[in-house]
């Protein structure tokens, strides 16, 4: 994928942070900190950690990569951690995912710079920022629309199977604005929907799926949260086992096993976040770094789940998808 293929950057000026700390400076040595629910080892984090490879950067040489992981998506967890960052002298936040993580940054980690990965919500919606252009104060980062593709996802799914006329939606509090957005494009194109809302960890999806009518299982759109991507390779199963033609976000979910998947490449988004580190650390403005945002999206198609569901995919969609899971 071509880096201009992928980012929509926002003209935007670059001047000096005044707490910047340089990565090739000897007597300085960069400390990223970061608070995430999954593990280090999950794709889109290693893709950051291999573009700071790309750039230079040595973990334990010319910077220290401060990961926490913590045990459930809770704000105090977040501000407890993020505290703790502050006191090990953290230079740099980086704050992915959901809403709340950023918000517990922005509450505990005062003017340090936050580079944000924004997947769940639309940072310049809420408040967090000014402009895309120029974001104003110590956050900056890239955002993806995930609202904006929701009608797109029903409408790939519509296409990919014309018989369907409902399905269910598994969303959690997180992925509420996905919810909306995902009802609002249901109803445009008249898909009918059986909402199911978790909201107790962990999810039991066998239990939930009693509350949706068995006329709308055909088909299982996952929305996109801490939780629900950590349970995708579970969620991909359940969909098989229920003879139900899944719907994700995002790559990660069709290489765990579900049916069609339709969003950004979230590991490219987080390699992108590696280049606003360096840019920080070599002393630009969080304030006047653009945000950027995806512009290419991939549908991805999985034969094999296809297969194990007994069902066929037209050539078309198959021509049409940018990766095919054989």
């Amino acid at each position: 994928m071509r880096r201009r293929d992928f980012i929509k950057v926002v003209a935007g000026s670059a001047v000096a942070w005044p707490l910047t700390v340089h990565a090739q400076s000897q007597l300085k040595v960069l400390r990223v900190g970061a608070v995430f629910p999954a593990p280090r080892s999950r794709p889109q984090w290693q893709a950051l950690e291999h573009r700071l490879s790309d750039l230079g950067y040595r973990d334990g040489a010319n910077y220290i990569m401060d990961y926490v992981k913590i045990p459930r998506v809770a704000e105090a967890d977040y501000k407890t951690e993020y505290l703790k960052l502050m006191e090990r002298h953290a230079d740099i936040i980086v704050s992915g995912g959901p809403e709340i993580s950023l918000r517990a940054a922005i509450a505990t980690v005062g003017t340090r710079p936050i580079v944000m990965v924004a997947i769940d919500y639309d940072p310049l919606d809420r408040g967090y920022v000014e402009s895309l252009a120029h974001p104003g104060g110590n956050v900056t980062g890239v955002f993806l629309q995930q609202i904006e593709l929701a009608e797109k996802r029903v409408q790939v799914l519509l296409e990919a199977f014309p018989d369907i006329r409902a399905a269910t939606v598994f969303w959690d509090p997180v992925s509420t604005d996905q919810w909306k957005a995902t009802q609002l494009a249901a109803q445009k194109l008249g898909l009918n929907l059986a909402s199911i809302e978790f909201r107790k960890q962990p999810y039991d999806y066998e239990a939930a799926l009693v509350q949706a009518p068995p006329d709308r299982r055909d088909a299982l759109i996952v929305l996109t949260s801490p939780v629900l991507v950590s349970d995708r390779s579970q969620l991909s199963e359940f969909a098989i086992k229920h003879r139900m033609r899944s719907m994700g976000v995002a790559r990660e979910y069709a290489d765990a096993g579900c049916l069609l998947t339709y969003g950004a490449n979230l590991a490219e988004m987080y390699a992108r976040a590696a280049d606003y580190i360096d840019r920080l650390a070599k002393g630009t403005f969080p304030a006047d770094l653009p945000i950027e945002q995806p512009t290419k999206f991939e549908l991805v198609v999985n034969l094999k789940t296809a297969k194990a569901l007994g069902i066929s995919l037209s050539p078309a969609l198959i021509a049409r998808a940018d990766q095919v899971i054989e």
